[in-house]
């Protein structure tokens, strides 16, 4: 049975490595991959600033995200008074199975309950699963922003 729960330290290794092997879909799309996968590969250091969830499945981490506090987001895309999804991963082969969606309402419910008034986040259209997505779940575009190593995203916000 799948659950969310809080990230813990031990989970460092597990998420991280589940980050890249997620984001490895995309490798032929950015033309820097090991930028994009040193950052990528790094999602654990959000935990200081977010509440960082993890997705679990039979005992085995299957997704992550984040949810950044307003204010603590220092990509110039994120307006301060807005919380923040910062990657979002799932399996590879744990997909279409709802994991993503429940993850992003997880964080939308503790945004709620921790008075946030809005979300922010920012995506592609190579993430042709994470995109409609973010849409059906209210999430509106606010504009496009600069590429990230030559792939095309926009910016894009939920008022809660």
């Amino acid at each position: 049975m799948l659950k969310t729960r809080p990230y813990l330290e031990t989970d460092k290794q597990a998420i991280n490595s589940l980050a890249i092997e997620a984001f490895s879909q995309y490798m032929s799309h950015y033309n820097d991959w090991e930028l994009i996968k040193s950052v990528v590969g790094n999602i654990a250091s959000l935990a200081g600033i977010s509440n960082l969830i993890v997705a679990e499945l039979n005992n085995t981490v299957v997704g992550a995200v984040a949810l950044v506090h307003p204010g603590m987001d220092m990509n110039e895309n994120i307006d301060p008074s807005w919380a923040s999804i910062r990657m979002l991963v799932v399996s590879p082969d744990h997909r279409s199975k709802g994991i993503g969606k429940q993850l992003t309402t997880e964080c939308i419910k503790t945004a709620s309950e921790n008075g946030f008034k809005t979300i922010g986040l920012f995506t592609s259209p190579i993430m042709e699963v994470a995109l409609p997505m973010y849409l059906r779940l209210g999430f509106e575009k606010v504009r496009d922003i600069e590429p990230i190593c030559g792939v095309d995203y926009s910016l894009y916000k939920l008022e809660i």
